[in-house]
């Protein structure tokens, strides 16, 4: 006899991977290290090139395959056996990409992101996003903001439950964190962003941390979750770029202008020291508006504690008027990016 209809097993959702990078990679080897998942890993693809099989890659040697895939345009189109309840997954930074999200919910597709320009790019954009939800398919955004902190759910969380956040102020940038951690003026900072690099606390191009671009698009996605709709032009912004660093667009010359920096920042931690304050770059929201920027804080600052990767968030709202929420916790790397987005497509299929 067969087995009755409702006790069979459930297929396994098809996901689709899109960004294979450092990120991407991480998450692979997570893949390939839980292979009892209910999840057939069918789509992986660079800006260049793809890997496509409807019944399933192996996520443990996929990535060393790219190179002899069909070539890839780097859009969001996906084949047509992608169904409602099924997995994508974008790891890039890829505006275009951040552009689909949207219409992979319209399509009931499951969406988890570390691609902060979905909620951080555009207002329209993280407008069109919010609209599809409420319909069945899950949008998982915790590593876009904090490597997977409950940053973005304790917002939410508070506004869901009719609570005010009215300001907030944090250290959002695990690789900025890093950089300043016990810098004191002494050593050549450039020296710092070449070590964060090479241990993959800073993007290859390190200007994208240093412009504080990144942030913006943290704090914008925060600000959004907590009610503000805030265009990106609002935020105002102090870079850590040089006149030299932003105009060095290729790799010897980006790694000779960083030291550029060395004088102007080694002047601004003595300063801090002198008075007894410490460096760190902070994003603040509150009734003034909203910025970012390099600051000189005393020591036992909240804002000040946190040491090598971490995030510090502290949140101001009617419940936490007198003292802050305080979250906490590594908000850099490759592994923590990618155990946030494992969490999410988890939630996804729950």
């Amino acid at each position: 006899m067969s087995a009755r209809r409702d006790h069979l097993p459930l297929a396994p959702r098809r996901l689709a991977l899109l960004g294979a990078g450092t990120v991407g990679g991480a998450l692979l080897q997570r893949l390939a290290a839980a292979p009892s998942l209910p999840l057939a890993l069918c789509l992986v693809a660079t800006s260049r090139r793809r890997r496509v099989a409807p019944g399933g890659l192996d996520a443990a040697c996929v990535a060393r395959e790219l190179a002899g895939g069909e070539a890839h345009d780097g859009g969001g189109e996906l084949p047509d056996w992608f169904r409602p309840g099924d997995v994508v997954v974008d790891a890039s930074a890829s505006d275009a990409l951040a552009d689909w999200h949207a219409r992979w919910l319209r399509r009931g597709l499951h969406v988890v992101t570390a691609n902060k320009l979905g909620l951080g790019g555009p207002l329209f954009r993280q407008q069109r996003i919010r609209r599809q939800l409420g319909q069945g398919a899950v949008y998982g955004d915790a590593a876009t903001v904090g490597a997977g902190l409950p940053l973005l759910r304790s917002v939410r969380e508070l506004i869901d439950g009719g609570d005010q956040v009215t300001a907030l102020a944090g250290v959002l940038s695990g690789t900025l964190a890093w950089l300043f951690d016990g810098y004191d003026g002494h050593a050549p900072f450039s020296q710092r962003v070449r070590e964060a690099v090479a241990r993959g606390y800073a993007e290859p191009d390190p200007r994208v941390d240093l412009s504080g671009e990144d942030v913006r698009r943290k704090l914008l996605i925060l600000a959004r979750s907590a009610g503000r709709g805030l265009e990106s032009a609002e935020v105002q912004v102090e870079s850590l770029l040089t006149p030299a660093l932003q105009q060095a667009d290729d790799p010897p010359d980006r790694d000779a202008a960083l030291a550029s920096l060395d004088a102007v920042l080694a002047a601004r931690a003595r300063a801090a020291a002198a008075g007894g304050r410490v460096l760190r770059y902070v994003a603040r929201l509150d009734g003034d508006g909203a910025r970012i920027g390099l600051e000189a804080l005393s020591r036992d600052d909240a804002l000040a504690q946190g040491g090598a990767c971490d995030n510090r968030v502290a949140i101001w709202s009617c419940r936490y008027a007198e003292r802050p929420l305080v979250i906490q916790g590594p908000g850099a790397g490759a592994g923590v990016t990618a155990a946030a987005l494992l969490d999410d497509i988890l939630r996804a299929l729950a």
